[in-house]
């Protein structure tokens, strides 16, 4: 029985991204009042939040790096299917964050949540959660071993739960964020297979 590729999977998960804020204003600000304290210093949320970018940006350079020092195939195409799967989720995230425009929760709630900084871009969907998962999901579907997955997903969920925390957030931004990672490395993945496979062999099933 032939699979169904996962990016049709992520095409058909897009227009979910779309949230109605007005339907899901009440039972995700009463959410993220709960999580977001008065004054979130918690350095543990913080350095979560912060270690985004550069384990982002080591994760595929490291692959790459022992990819061409070992001259491993299959190890360079992992890495630049990581990169392909950061620029995925990138365009895609920039992409909805100006055409949704969604106001910062701070922003429409000054009274109510309080943040850790100011940010100035749009607040749909989360970077910061979308980086991670797409991190987080290139990792496991090209080292399938559960001590790569589970601390993978495992950083990935708490960089979700510190956006909320440090009051950056809805929690729609963050769901949508991790979709948006999930898919985009599934669709890296998937492109690669199509491009790679008949010249090189597997590179990896879905």
């Amino acid at each position: 029985m032939k699979r169904f590729p996962a990016v049709y999977c992520f095409l058909l998960l897009l227009p979910l991204l779309f949230i109605n804020t007005a339907w899901s204003q009440n039972w995700e600000v009463k959410l993220l009042d709960n999580i977001n304290p008065s004054n979130p210093t918690s350095s543990i949320w913080k350095a979560s939040s912060s270690s985004v970018y550069p384990i982002a940006l080591a994760s595929p350079i490291s692959i790459l790096a022992a990819g061409y020092i070992k001259k491993d195939k299959q190890l360079q195409y992992r890495g630049w299917e990581a990169v392909g799967a950061l620029v995925i989720n990138t365009a895609i995230t920039q992409g909805l964050k100006y055409t949704v425009d969604r106001a910062r929760p701070y922003e429409k709630y000054p009274t109510l949540i309080h943040p850790y900084q100011i940010d100035n871009d749009a607040s749909f969907p989360s970077g910061h959660t979308s980086t991670a998962f797409a991190t987080a999901a290139s990792l496991s579907i090209n080292f399938k071993k559960w001590y790569v997955v589970v601390p993978a997903y495992a950083w990935a969920a708490s960089v979700g739960y510190s956006r909320l925390y440090l009051g950056e957030h809805y929690p729609t931004d963050v769901f949508a964020g991790a979709a948006i990672g999930v898919g985009s490395a599934y669709l890296s993945h998937w492109l690669n297979k199509k491009i790679m496979h008949p010249k090189h062999g597997t590179i990896g099933k879905i």
